[in-house]
């Protein structure tokens, strides 16, 4: 065998053994939303190397103005890339789905069902077109912002669904301000929830409503928050930590220095990953 081929089959084998991780992006129909949503999917290193495996799945869900690359676009996924490579991470498949401006529930109007496309339709056409474990305990779900709302409403709804859940900065308000100085907060909290804003349905529909009745057992939780937020959701999240406390369910809640933005995500990002590869059993 010539020394040529040895370096080529050298390179070859080096290539297959440092798998690298990769995005996969699609789009799909539905029932309950118009037009078509797209998707993005993390793939861990394993994913290509060991095609018999099946992976478990954090569905990440984007805040409000972002979409399905936001992973991508906001360079989390570089982060992440690198904690799967230095093994500080077990390995799991993402899965961001488009949100818009939804707050991931069925609208008051009705035109948006996001609620049933993502529990009827997204997730089992997801544990379809990826390999995954498709229960409980390889199932998790995680977001920011608005996605954390979502995150942290669907884990409290559907408890049976999810192993885990991890949220930053979630936009989280028990009660809605009074006065001319929530126009701000109007404005972000978009149409979802009427327009104009419907206090009852917005009150109908926050996770507090479910975090107070649910059966949580077994559920990991995690929600982190900037002490100077600038919607003021520190002030939601300090009261999920009081009802949650009160209820004794066991739970993990951070009010971090910093403001509602990109910065404070990526300062605590890895933490709730490595959060949620935890209760997902793939470390300790």
């Amino acid at each position: 065998m010539s020394k040529y081929l040895l370096a080529f089959l050298f390179f070859v084998f080096t290539v297959n053994a440092f798998a690298a991780p990769r995005t996969q992006c699609g789009a799909m129909k539905s029932k309950y939303v118009p037009g078509r949503i797209g998707y993005c999917a993390m793939l861990p290193p394993g994913y290509d190397a060991h095609p018999g495996k099946r992976f478990p799945v954090l569905y990440f869900l984007h805040g409000l103005g972002g979409d399905q690359s936001f992973l991508a676009s906001s360079g989390a996924s570089s982060g992440i890339e690198e904690a799967w490579e230095d093994k500080r991470l077990g390995e799991f498949v993402i899965i961001t789905p488009q949100g818009e401006n939804s707050f991931y529930i069925n609208s008051r109007d009705g035109h948006i069902l996001y609620e049933d496309f993502f529990i009827r339709e997204f997730v089992p056409q997801m544990e379809r077109r990826f390999r995954l474990t498709g229960n409980r305990a390889g199932r998790a779900i995680g977001g920011i912002s608005m996605g954390g709302y979502g995150a942290l409403r669907f884990a409290f709804k559907y408890p049976q669904m999810f192993a885990s859940v991890a949220v930053h900065m979630p936009a989280l308000l028990e009660e809605l301000p009074r006065g001319s100085g929530d126009v701000g907060l109007t404005a972000f909290l978009g149409n979802a929830f009427g327009s104009p804003l419907n206090e009852r349905f917005w009150k109908e529909n926050t996770p507090f409503v479910f975090a107070r009745t649910a059966n949580l057992q077994g559920l990991k939780i995690y929600f982190d928050c900037g002490d100077q937020d600038n919607y003021g959701f520190n002030a939601g999240a300090r009261q999920l930590d009081k009802l949650l406390t009160a209820r004794h369910v066991p739970h993990e809640a951070h009010i971090y220095p910093g403001g509602h933005d990109m910065q404070f995500v990526s300062q605590h990002l890895e933490a709730s990953m490595a959060f949620q590869s935890q209760a997902l059993g793939l470390t300790k």
